[in-house]
């Protein structure tokens, strides 16, 4: 087991080292582009968040803006924002949260991109609509690139189906184990607990998903989020200090052996990637699901998880982590840090409270990394048979993950989130023109006190404009209205 995690930690440290200078350049582009649209369009984020979708047929209705947001919010807010956040800073030390940070604020620009480009070429069927990165690569850039898109597919499947699925029931058996001192027939009985309820949520579909992740992710980043509120408020007059301590290790101000600044980039970057997942493709899988008036309004959207994952979620994590001391740049540290941190602050009941927090996260993170996976089914075969197989594998690698160790499974994840964000990359470089006509058409629109709305006539030239399935103008939500008081 351990020559199989070098092995893959040599390759991680080599691609990686690619891997972040294609996301920053990237992330950098796009903010040029836009104009960063993430950080002017920030009001315009929260107010689209409250849309009312309208019917997709008759008694049918859509998916909301909201639970498209929450649907790949169960992927991101998970154990990324807790397991994440202590592997970074075990591995890379303070420094690492800087990282992952920088990676939010120059990747919002990367999720607006993905996510406006998979609502403007989404498909509908008769109950929902659907999409992502393989759609919007052959409607996009043609069919001569439906090999990069086949590649996709599949490999989306394979990372989230499978793979990061196996790193969430890992972090839940690591937090009960933690909680309850078990060992090895402790974690196979919740394994398979964790396996029998996935089982049932997603043979149920995506309206299932859907309906599950509303609820828990709201209820269960909500408890997280007090308590963790509750632990610097009682230490708030230390919180400053713990901000200092990310900023001078990220910049070298301060290092501490093992964990040097170029440890501290490469972990930063890697979880940062897991956590916010902006340019890896995954969230587009969920935007393009929601039923919207304007391609643009997913897009801010999403580009609104990105901040709420990385700048609320892991930093007050980290801020927790540091205010128990840990050890740098030792062997890789997964939820329970955190939940040892947690309880030095607050008692040891903080280990329990945690332990259900991110079973919670956890299973609903799996929900929703399997939505994902069956999202690209369709693309690669419509064989029912073939979509059966894929939820069964699911399902053993559920289990697999929770008996399976924390280095082997944090270290496939990077391999997999790599490979998937190269390819997405590669496709919305040059589709990133689309996302700024569309921004410049909704930006237009708000200027003349309307509600934003697109119809596919509206940019003649758009990139790809004949192959659009969907804005035809027979979504009720696609009529212009006089909006006096956003004027």
């Amino acid at each position: 087991m351990d020559s199989a995690v070098e092995a893959i930690d040599a390759w991680n440290g080599v691609y990686w080292q690619f891997m972040m200078v294609l996301l920053i350049g990237a992330g950098l582009y796009f903010c040029v582009r836009t104009l960063l649209v993430q950080i002017r369009y920030l009001p315009e984020m929260f107010r689209t968040l409250g849309e009312t979708p309208s019917d997709i047929s008759e008694g049918v209705k859509g998916i909301s803006a909201f639970k498209a947001f929450t649907i790949s919010a169960a992927s991101r807010v998970g154990t990324g924002n807790v397991a994440g956040v202590a592997v970074a800073i075990s591995l890379g030390g303070p420094g690492a949260v800087f990282w992952m940070w920088l990676l939010a604020i120059v990747g919002g620009a990367t999720a607006f991109v993905e996510s406006t480009l998979a609502q403007v070429y989404k498909s509908r069927d008769k109950d929902s609509y659907y999409g992502g990165p393989a759609y919007y690569i052959t409607r996009g850039l043609g069919e001569r690139w439906r090999p990069l898109a086949l590649a996709f597919a599949v490999i989306i499947t394979l990372t989230y189906g499978f793979v990061f699925n196996a790193v969430q029931s890992n972090s839940i058996t690591a937090a009960v184990v933690t909680s309850a001192d078990g060992g090895m027939t402790l974690r196979m009985v919740i394994g398979a607990v964790i396996a029998a309820l996935t089982a049932l949520v997603i043979f149920g579909g995506v309206r299932r998903i859907s309906g599950v992740t509303q609820v828990l992710v709201p209820l269960m980043a909500g408890a997280y989020v007090l308590l963790a509120v509750t632990v610097l408020v009682l230490n708030i007059t230390e919180v400053p200090s713990m901000i200092a301590l990310i900023v001078q290790h990220a910049l070298g101000i301060r290092e501490i052996a093992g964990a040097a600044v170029g440890t501290a980039i490469m972990q930063g970057v890697r979880r940062g990637l897991f956590s916010n997942e902006a340019g890896m493709g995954s969230t587009p899988n969920a935007a393009a699901t929601a039923s919207v008036s304007h391609p643009c309004k997913q897009g801010l959207i999403q580009t609104l998880g990105v901040y709420f994952d990385t700048l609320v979620m892991c930093t007050m994590t980290a801020i927790i982590i540091l205010l128990s001391h840990p050890t740098y740049g030792g062997e890789a540290e997964g939820t329970s840090l955190t939940q040892s941190a947690l309880a030095a602050q607050v008692g040891g009941w903080a280990v329990h409270a945690v332990t259900v927090i991110i079973f919670f996260l956890a299973f609903s993170s799996i929900i929703g990394n399997y939505y994902y996976a069956e999202a690209n089914i369709p693309f690669l075969s419509r064989s029912r048979g073939l979509l059966l197989g894929v939820r069964a594998v699911v399902v053993l690698c559920v289990f697999g993950g929770a008996i399976g160790s924390v280095p082997l499974v944090w270290a496939l994840a990077d391999v997999f989130s790599a490979l998937m964000a190269t390819i997405n990359l590669v496709a919305i470089l040059p589709l990133g023109g689309v996302a700024v006509a569309l921004l410049a058409n909704y930006a237009e629109q708000r200027a003349r006190g309307e509600e934003p709305v697109y119809h596919r006539d509206d940019i003649p030239d758009l990139r790809g404009r004949e192959r659009i399935e969907c804005w035809d103008g027979t979504d009720p939500m696609t009529v212009h209205q006089q909006l006096p008081r956003y004027r």
